[in-house]
């Protein structure tokens, strides 16, 4: 079995050793450019498209991540046949579960507006805000969004949930598609992006959604970059309209040091973190759908390419 390796940098943190460990009868090599020797399975992140480019064999493409964003424009290089899969959860529903917790909590809490006070050296007491009046809404509720919902309801949040497709979560007032969408942003206090970024949600978090949010509500994006107008949140902050947000991704990564999301110190900003790929949980699920597709076994994760993922 010849498995294909490629992560950009010049550091893999351990990950093709790791691979494989799991995988001994494997032989893993990391790909260079120029390398179009066969291989039966590849292991990528954000690859190249020459990585693909006239490959043929390859009998499965598995991403390192929970999104594949990183590879649309590569589809059709790959044959349509060719499973491309997705690490799923692996331990990251759990981080992105607390990222989204502690930014909402912290401004329902008022922590935020404490700070303020804090660096002023004014004590300041504010008055509590009424948790059953404070709806959180999740756009995105696969494995990662559902673990979200959970962590608010387990503090008693009401809680919205809003995808492409219907969906029913036990204690979650559920909404679908574009017909959904004015439902579910209809008052919101805070609002949690995590949904996969395509061609239809590209630009989603925009002023026309986000006016219809509460006013003074919060925005939490931990999806990518894609989803929000930047320069509509920029507008809606002044305005009034939103009251903060927190960022951890961005359309330009590194975020630049000019870039006025850090002269807004009503935006918290968060350098990606949100959650990483537990590597060990990851290279142990990848290595079980590798060895259950070379039984002719049927794996989870598969992308589906239409919807992009």
């Amino acid at each position: 079995m010849r498995i294909l390796f490629y992560v950009p940098g010049e550091s893999d943190g351990g990950w093709r050793a790791a691979l494989a460990a799991a995988l001994p009868q494997a032989e893993v090599r990391a790909w260079q450019p120029g390398d179009d020797a066969p291989a039966d399975y590849a292991v990528v992140w954000h690859p190249p498209a020459a990585m693909f480019a006239g490959r043929t064999g390859l009998k499965g493409v598995f991403s390192l991540g929970a999104g594949v964003d990183g590879m649309l424009d590569l589809f059709d290089l790959l044959p349509p046949d060719l499973p491309l899969v997705r690490t799923e959860d692996a331990g990251m529903g759990t981080l992105m579960a607390e990222y989204a917790l502690h930014a909402v909590t912290r401004h329902f809490r008022r922590f935020d507006e404490l700070e303020v006070s804090r660096a002023a050296a004014r004590w300041a007491p504010l008055r509590a805000r009424e948790r059953k009046d404070f709806a959180v809404g999740v756009m995105g509720l696969g494995v990662l969004g559902s673990r979200i919902t959970d962590a608010f309801l387990h503090f008693g949040f009401p809680v919205r949930g809003w995808s492409r497709a219907a969906k029913a979560l036990p204690g979650v007032d559920c909404h679908a598609g574009p017909d959904g969408l004015p439902a579910f942003l209809d008052g919101l206090s805070a609002l949690v992006c995590v949904l996969p970024l395509t061609s239809e949600t590209r630009g989603i978090l925009c002023r026309a959604t986000l006016s219809q949010l509460a006013q003074g509500a919060y925005l939490v994006n931990v999806a990518r970059g894609g989803h929000l107008v930047e320069p509509d949140l920029l507008a809606l902050l002044a305005e009034g309209q939103l009251s903060g947000a927190t960022l951890d991704v961005f359309s330009e990564e590194p975020l630049p040091a000019s870039h006025p999301f850090w002269g807004e110190p009503r935006i918290t900003i968060t350098p990606h973190c949100a959650a990483h790929t537990p590597r060990d949980a990851a290279v142990s699920q990848i290595a079980g759908k590798i060895l259950a597709l070379e039984q002719g076994m049927s794996v989870s994760g598969v992308v589906d390419r239409q919807n992009g993922y």
